[in-house]
C-alpha cells in the first residue's frame, strides 16, 4: 500500500502563492505518474497537473501559466507551486500517485486532501 501525505494548503489572498507538497511512503516497487487534482463544492474532481517519473508534465488549461508541478524521485515527493491564485482556485487539492505495488499490479492512491482557499 501507498500512503500519501499532503501539506501546504491554507488561506491566501488573490494574487498570492502557495506550494503544496505530497510525500509517498509505504510498500511499493515504484511510483509512475504523480499528480494533483482538486474538487470545489458542487463540482467534480478535476485534474490540475500531472508529472511522469521521467519529468513529463501536463496541466489543466485553467492553471497552465500559473502552476508548476515538480517531483523529487529520491524522496517520492511531488510539489505544486501555484502563483497568481484566484478565488476560483479555491478547492480541496488531492495528491494522486500511480504505484506499482506488485510485479503486475498498478494502482492509484489518493491523499486525504488539503484545503486551498483564495480570498478576493
Amino acid at each position: 500500500q501507498v500512503r500519501l501525505v499532503e501539506s501546504g494548503g491554507g488561506l491566501v489572498q488573490a494574487g498570492g502563492s502557495l506550494r503544496l507538497s505530497c510525500a509517498a511512503s509505504g510498500s511499493f516497487f515504484s511510483i509512475l505518474d504523480m499528480g494533483w487534482y482538486r474538487q470545489a463544492p458542487g463540482n467534480q474532481r478535476e485534474l490540475v497537473a500531472r508529472i511522469t517519473n521521467d519529468g513529463r508534465t501536463n496541466y489543466a488549461d485553467s492553471v497552465k501559466v500559473r502552476v508548476t508541478i515538480s517531483r523529487d524521485n529520491a524522496k517520492n515527493t511531488v510539489y505544486l507551486q501555484m502563483n497568481s491564485l484566484k478565488p476560483e482556485d479555491t478547492a480541496v487539492y488531492y495528491c494522486a500517485a500511480d504505484a506499482k505495488i506488485a510485479v503486475n499490479t498498478l494502482d492509484r492512491f489518493w491523499g486525504q486532501g488539503t484545503q486551498v482557499t483564495v480570498s478576493s
